[in-house]
């Protein structure tokens, strides 16, 4: 079955560009598009949608919350967030908001589509050195309480897992990480599937999110 992608930006032309890439493509199906968050929620009432390709700055509903109110159903879609600028507030609000990752508008076809396909699969997380440098610029300006109960969650990891968490956080992949431990990927994606499930996340960007949020892992990509 195609993957079934949602387009959302107040740019008429941006959408019918993305639009007629993601046309080309046998295993994707554009099967909706708004101009705001607000527009968007109501579609999605009625149409099944797998990735949302999200702006976040937009009239009526930014992306950023938008996003938060579509993650609150545990079935939602997964949402990729478009971004104009680099190390943007918005995308590092969105990553909070519980969106799947985050890409330049301005990035090549080619790593668009390989973005589609792996938010789809929640195998991998999307630019995972961009996404680690957005956070490391950012986890300052997050709240030094409140977290002692999500710390306590951690408590629910095995030891391997706790490292497969850290490992996750500093920006590797499956194929990384398994080299690092000397593991097959198939054992690392196991233990990656586990931590997911005891912390009740969506994905691996939750998992860098927690890690900077917990102190397991802090600005700078080391070990807390």
């Amino acid at each position: 079955m195609a993957i079934r992608v949602m387009l959302v930006d107040d740019q008429v032309l941006l959408r019918t560009g993305f639009r007629m890439v993601l046309a080309a493509q046998p295993d994707m199906e554009v099967v909706a598009e708004a101009g705001d968050g607000v527009e968007a929620l109501q579609v999605l009432r009625s149409t099944v949608v797998d990735v949302v390709l999200m702006d976040v700055r937009m009239p009526k509903l930014d992306g950023v919350e938008t996003t938060s109110r579509i993650c609150v159903d545990p079935n939602a879609p997964k949402v990729l967030i478009l971004t104009t600028f680099d190390l943007d507030e918005y995308a590092f609000s969105a990553l909070k908001a519980g969106a799947s990752g985050f890409m330049l508008k301005d990035v090549p076809p080619g790593e668009l589509l390989a973005a589609i396909r792996s938010v789809h699969s929640g195998d991998a997380v999307v630019a995972p050195s961009t996404t680690r440098r957005l956070l490391d610029r950012f986890a300052p300006m997050l709240p030094a309480t409140g977290q002692e109960p999500r710390q306590k969650e951690l408590q629910r990891l095995t030891e391997r897992e706790r490292e497969v968490m850290v490992l996750v956080a500093q920006g590797m992949s499956n194929g990384e990480i398994a080299a690092r431990l000397v593991l097959s990927e198939a054992t690392v994606k196991t233990h990656v599937g586990r931590i997911l499930t005891k912390l009740g996340l969506r994905d691996r960007v939750q998992v860098v999110v927690l890690a900077y949020e917990t102190g397991l892992v802090r600005a700078g990509g080391g070990q807390g």
